[in-house]
């Protein structure tokens, strides 16, 4: 089959773009998938991520198994104007309740007028690559309502007159259960439910739409759609128990990781509610501890990037470098989907292969939400628990229905008390870590037992072999 990937985030290092991959690599071995991927990541739609619209950044976005395009929606506007007007209709869509009568009729004009833009700019793009089955991530948000209504009528024009296979509209975050705020105004960015402009998925012959768990299936269903969503959980990577290899060797050295000294993951993007100043603030208490115990310091290593969102991340820089250990951390400026050496002969390792460096180094995994009720999974827990290592989270409402009660993991919160509290612990739990400590190493293989439960292989093998079939 010739699959191609919409993905709402406007962001070639995404967190989705790596669960894909390992959602794609199950067709591959199933024989029934064919690369390259057609990939649109969302340049055109989000801008908010400044740095990549409209048609992406300098970061190099290749995979080995995408093809991005970088296409330009044809409008009639200027780059500027069409940012602004795209950030004015996702504010107004999300005050909808608030408006009037007029100011809904012109609101809904203006979302039509760009509709028609993007429902050329998506049919050339599948008149191009001919997918298909084409997977929509996170679309049904209202990042843009103008780019999701035109995706959808796109998809019905290309799947019209009996071509057969469609359109799997996959979702990660849904409106209730993604309550991100404007830091100056305090609006929410979406609405708390779909209204008369949100496009959904509707129950049809070209349509399959999942949801990553059992919440989000609840909320789904008070949606005003005839679609229901089946629930497939995320799948987690494979994470090889071998020695460290060249690559892992060559880039520890080229970010200055001094042997001895435990490396700790922090699997997020540099955005607020992700807590990366939590992690920060963790690591100047965990140098402390370590210092006074006598064990070796930590490094933090950060997946995401510094140019997501400028001025949180001036703040955590400022944050680390007033607690001194600036130089304790590094920010990978978004981790590729997979390892390559650059230009410059530096490696760019993937998740998997920094989860190796992380195990090499008896090091772990920091998960730390800034708030409780924006994750929908979190899946850093379960990148630790592959890869049999220690972890680290903040409470956030959504982990025990995830994990259960019985994970092995530092809880704690985000309280400078409960901080220090945690670094303590988590230094202890790294020491027996080192030292392979039985009651540790028991508890870590229950830990990927659980995630092994939580996130099967099996209902994507038979996700794939329902879309083949239908496909034809």
């Amino acid at each position: 089959m010739r699959i191609a990937l919409v993905s709402g985030d406007g962001l070639p290092t995404s967190g989705l773009l790596t669960v894909f991959r390992n959602v794609l690599q199950v067709g591959r071995d199933l024989g029934c998938v064919d690369l390259p991927v057609a990939t649109d990541l969302g340049y055109a739609w989000r801008p908010d991520k400044a740095e990549y619209f409209p048609a992406g950044g300098s970061r190099p976005a290749g995979s080995g198994w995408m093809e991005v395009t970088r296409r330009r929606v044809r409008d009639g506007m200027t780059d500027a104007e069409r940012a602004d007007e795209l950030l004015s209709i996702r504010d107004d869509v999300a005050a909808y309740g608030s408006l009037d009568v007029t100011a809904r009729r012109e609101l809904a004009s203006r979302i039509a007028r760009l509709s028609d833009a993007y429902r050329a700019y998506f049919a050339e793009w599948l008149a191009e690559y001919k997918p298909d089955w084409i997977f929509g991530l996170n679309m049904t948000l209202s990042d843009a309502v103008p780019a999701t209504a035109g995706l959808h009528a796109a998809v019905r024009d290309h799947f019209a007159g009996g071509r057969r296979g469609g359109m799997v509209f996959w979702d990660h975050d849904l409106f209730g259960s993604c309550a991100i705020h404007d830091e100056e105004t305090g609006a929410r960015i979406y609405p708390e439910r779909p209204n008369d402009l949100t496009p959904l998925p509707r129950a049809d012959a070209h349509t399959r739409w999942i949801v990553i768990s059992d919440g989000l299936a609840k909320e789904a269903a008070s949606y005003p759609t005839d679609a229901v969503p089946e629930i497939v959980s995320n799948l987690l990577p494979a994470v090889p128990r071998r020695r460290p290899e060249a690559a892992h060797r060559e880039f520890a050295a080229q970010q200055g990781l001094e042997p001895g000294r435990p490396v700790l993951l922090d699997p997020v993007r540099v955005f607020r509610i992700k807590g990366v100043d939590v992690a920060v603030r963790l690591l100047a208490e965990m140098k402390d501890a370590a210092l006074t115990a006598g064990d070796p310091v930590p490094y933090l290593l950060v997946f995401g990037g510094l140019d997501e969102d400028p001025d949180y991340a001036r703040e955590v820089t400022a944050l680390a470098a007033s607690l001194g250990v600036e130089d304790d951390v590094r920010f990978l400026d978004g981790v590729p989907l997979t390892s390559y050496r650059d230009d410059d002969g530096h490696w760019r390792l993937d998740e998997v292969d920094l989860l190796r460096v992380a195990s090499a180094s008896h090091g772990g995994v920091v998960f730390t939400p800034g708030v409780a009720d924006v994750e929908t999974v979190g899946l850093g827990p379960g990148l630790a628990a592959m890869a049999g290592l220690p972890c680290l989270t903040t409470e956030y409402d959504v982990f025990e229905p995830v994990y259960g009660t019985g994970f092995c993991r530092v809880r704690m919160g985000t309280s400078p008390g409960s901080v220090r509290n945690g670094a303590v612990e988590f230094v202890w739990m790294l020491a027996g870590f080192r030292r392979d400590d039985d009651t540790l190493r028991a508890g870590l293989a229950a830990n990927r037992e659980i995630v092994e439960d939580r996130f099967p292989r099996e209902p994507w093998t038979r996700f794939w072999r329902e879309l083949e079939s239908a496909a034809g």
